[in-house]
């Protein structure tokens, strides 16, 4: 059975990450007047996302997504060329207009990913960022038109790659995520 294209930036074997990394700028795949994003700092939480929202390179069944302090975010390059993908969304994915790469994607809402940016560190023009920890969202790749009967073969090839696959995010957000709404709603103390 040939082997299952997850992401470019993982099929062929992750680079190297360095403990030092601090952050760099984003690139999009414009090849004249790209729009750059300086990330300070480095991300957190990355991970391969089967969602149909997020942006993924030609042929990937994932994207690669991190987040970083939407403090630490900033369009440096030809900011004009950005477009709100889907203004109702949670994640205000801020798109490319010419070549369609998502750049960054703040969340402002009242949510516990509140002061977040989503961003796909594959565009950084730096190595070294932080490897993904595991796959989340795995069941949506099927919206995508991925074949059902192929997701054993999906799933056993995110384990083979060191990605946990899960249908939701792994159990850290999650508890994050419970413990901010059970703060919120006074069951925890703030």
């Amino acid at each position: 059975m040939p082997s299952i294209a997850i992401h470019p930036a993982v099929d062929s074997g992750f680079k190297a990450t360095d403990a030092s990394f601090a952050g760099g700028t984003l690139v999009c795949a414009c090849a004249s007047n790209p729009v750059k994003v300086r990330v300070k700092g480095d991300i957190a939480h990355n991970h391969a996302c089967g969602c149909t929202k997020c942006w993924k390179p030609e042929g990937a069944a994932f994207s690669i997504v991190a987040v970083a302090s939407s403090d630490n975010v900033e369009v440096v390059e030809h900011g004009e060329k950005l477009a709100v993908v889907d203004p109702a969304a949670l994640i205000q994915r801020h798109a490319c207009k010419e070549c369609g790469v998502h750049m960054y994607g703040p969340v402002e809402r009242d949510h516990p990913f509140n002061g977040l940016s989503f961003v796909h560190p594959e565009r950084f023009e730096e190595s070294g960022w932080a490897k993904p920890g595991f796959a989340a969202f795995v069941s949506s790749i099927i919206e995508s038109g991925v074949d059902p009967s192929s997701m054993d073969g999906v799933r056993g090839r995110l384990q083979e790659l060191g990605l946990a696959p899960y249908d939701c995010l792994n159990p850290p957000l999650m508890d994050y995520i419970a413990t901010w709404t059970a703060k919120k709603n006074g069951v925890l103390a703030a």
